[in-house]
């Protein structure tokens, strides 16, 4: 008998940009715990939700959203972006972003997806 747990997976789709709403919070918060529990956690950054990783980000009082994608990525969250939505808003690559962000294909998230347990938590309007 095998006693080895498969870890849940969690997806967590982000739509608003930065400091327009508390949803980038909220995704913080849930992959954390998530994280906590031993969840394959994945990130995806669609529509503004592609401003979120951008570096140099200075919110005063606010969470600095682009720091916690980072701490989520250094405990193993993984954080794409769409592509289209990045390009129409001028992040063409990378390089804008904070290290560890992808921009990939909204294909990425249909496999991301693909397994049936995966569980799907979308933030935004």
């Amino acid at each position: 008998m095998n006693n080895i747990k498969e870890k849940g997976k969690l997806i967590i789709i982000l739509l608003d940009g930065p400091y327009i709403s508390q949803y980038a919070d909220m995704g913080y918060e849930i992959a954390k715990s998530a994280l906590n529990l031993e969840y394959d956690v994945k990130i995806f950054l669609y529509m503004d939700g592609v401003h979120l990783p951008r570096k140099e980000q200075n919110p005063m009082a606010c969470p600095d959203v682009a720091d916690n994608l980072t701490k989520l990525i250094d405990e193993g969250c993984e954080v794409k972006a769409c592509i289209r939505c990045a390009a129409a808003r001028g992040y063409l690559d990378e390089t804008d972003y904070v290290a560890g962000v992808e921009i990939a294909s909204v294909y990425d998230l249909g496999e991301w997806m693909d397994r049936e347990d995966t569980k799907v938590i979308t933030l935004g309007r």
